[in-house]
């Protein structure tokens, strides 16, 4: 059986890193700041995905795949897409190994030396407009509405597992408008679905807001995201749609005839998620003794176990097994049977809390002969006797109930974790003593950001679109301001 894990409010990142692992979510691989998604943590990133995916295609886009190669000079032709990124870039020099003539194995061939050296892609504006430019002639050829599933490389000196790591897998979407509006709508569109997916999936309650100037998107001239607050009280951004007006279209010549017979550069944007979403699955929900998964995309829902002594017993309780497995089937809900015999139900009732499964059918002889099984909740960790005859209904109603549950309670931490202040005093004894996310004025000058950010180590998380506007005075500088702002030390 698993270690008992460091409790959160002893050690949260001890937690979380012994949680990942003894949980078979991932693991370090040999490549410093890379990972290795094991089995159960892919099966949630496809959940996720399969989720998104649909999601995507409903709203009118489709996949596409775009090298994982750019040239160097394509970095070049944006100003602050290259300033951006500039430091977090692998960069392939050659092309060729040979046999190391001391014989101490391989060793870079200085006779292949590429002619311009390739940049393992941090993310794919350049490749993919400088595609477009052959897609695109004509209005008719717009909109362009394409997403990638693919994986990124930004070479991060501290990683952690799925948060921050040189290698992660994601999705980016890159769309090509006409107008100036459309690439707008379709931002906050984006932005919509994103809000949706982590609202109604992952049953994480997000803020939608626009990112300052300080911490825009390189190359974007608006960037929008949803931030969320962790069990540390510390805020992670768990997506991002941008609107890059016209800046990738002019810097790779992407023009169309309009209906007037014009010339006019396409409106771009770009949005993206990554595996960082299951780092924010982990943190905001999961408690001291493993993972606590929402239903919507836990790899499977319910587990059920064969409780039994004899062989006699094992073949009377598999059997009803069976037939639960059938109904679950047949009602679309993910399930396991674990009926090993190698393990006793304890261990395994510790192995499948630790794993996070939101329900756990046991079933016994007597369960049998008593027409019932006992099903117990992740959640709350309790445990009822019910009827077999209704029990698909029974699993459907309590998933939901789950579902709601992690909602409910991640929302009441986040608002139990929100402060207005209106002083710097106030400010810095709210972050030092409570933490969480921190609702203050701001003048909306950089400086200010700055300062506030080195004396503090707190950044603006957002500008949330739905806050009122509201006359006051800056925070740190006491300069007028008209709208508060949502500080918080991140991830």
């Amino acid at each position: 059986m698993a270690k008992k894990l460091t409790p959160r409010n002893k050690d949260f990142s001890e937690w979380y890193n012994q949680l990942v692992k003894e949980a078979d979510l991932a693991e370090h691989s040999p490549v410093k700041g890379c990972m290795v998604i094991k089995p159960y943590g892919y099966a949630l990133w496809e959940q996720m995905q399969k989720t998104l995916d649909t999601m995507f295609k409903e709203t009118g886009h489709v996949n596409a795949y775009f090298p994982l190669f750019i040239p160097k000079s394509f970095l070049s032709k944006e100003a602050q897409h290259v300033e951006g990124f500039a430091k977090e870039c692998a960069v392939v020099t050659h092309y060729r190994l040979k046999n190391d003539p001391n014989g101490k194995g391989v060793v870079v061939d200085p006779e292949a030396k590429l002619e311009e050296e390739l940049i393992v892609r941090p993310t794919s504006e350049t490749i993919i407009w400088s595609t477009y430019k052959n897609w695109v002639q004509s209005y008719r050829d717009l909109p362009l509405l394409i997403n990638q599933w693919a994986n990124v490389v930004r070479w991060e000196m501290r990683t952690r597992v799925f948060l921050r790591t040189a290698e992660f897998l994601w999705q980016e979407g890159h769309t090509a408008h006409a107008t100036k509006e459309e690439a707008i709508e379709e931002t906050l569109k984006m932005l919509e679905v994103y809000f949706t997916f982590a609202e109604k999936y992952m049953a994480l309650p997000v803020i939608k807001g626009i990112k300052t100037e300080n911490e825009r998107f390189a190359g974007a001239v608006e960037t929008y995201c949803i931030e969320a607050l962790m069990q540390d009280g510390k805020a992670l951004q768990a997506g991002t749609s941008h609107f890059l007006g016209q800046n990738f279209p002019k810097a790779f010549d992407v023009k169309f005839l309009t209906k007037e017979n014009k010339w006019e550069y396409a409106w771009a944007t770009s949005w993206g998620v990554s595996t960082r979403l299951i780092g924010a699955l982990i943190m905001a929900h999961s408690d001291d003794e493993g993972l606590v998964l929402p239903p919507q995309l836990a790899p499977y829902q319910v587990v059920i176990i064969p409780i039994h002594k004899t062989e006699e017993e094992y073949q009377k309780v598999t059997a009803q097994c069976d037939v639960i497995a059938q109904q679950l089937k047949k009602a679309n809900i993910r399930f396991k049977i674990d009926a090993r015999k190698e393990f006793t139900p304890g261990w395994k009732y510790a192995e499948y809390e630790l794993k996070g499964v939101p329900l756990r059918i046991a079933v016994g002889p007597r369960d049998v002969d008593n027409h019932t099984v006992e099903i117990a909740r992740r959640d709350t960790k309790t445990k009822q006797s019910i009827s077999a005859d209704n029990l698909v209904q029974s699993v459907e109603k309590l998933l939901s109930e789950i579902q709601e549950n992690i909602y409910q309670k991640a929302l009441s931490f986040r608002k139990s974790m929100t402060t207005r202040v209106d002083t710097f005093k106030e400010f810095e004894e709210v972050l030092n003593e409570k933490g969480g996310f921190i609702e203050a004025h701001w003048d909306g000058t950089i400086e200010t950001e700055l300062k506030i950010k080195e004396l503090t180590k707190a950044t603006i998380r957002c500008i949330p679109i739905n806050n009122a506007l509201e006359e006051g005075k800056c925070v740190y500088s006491g300069k007028p301001s008209k709208q508060r702002v949502l500080f918080a030390i991140n991830y």
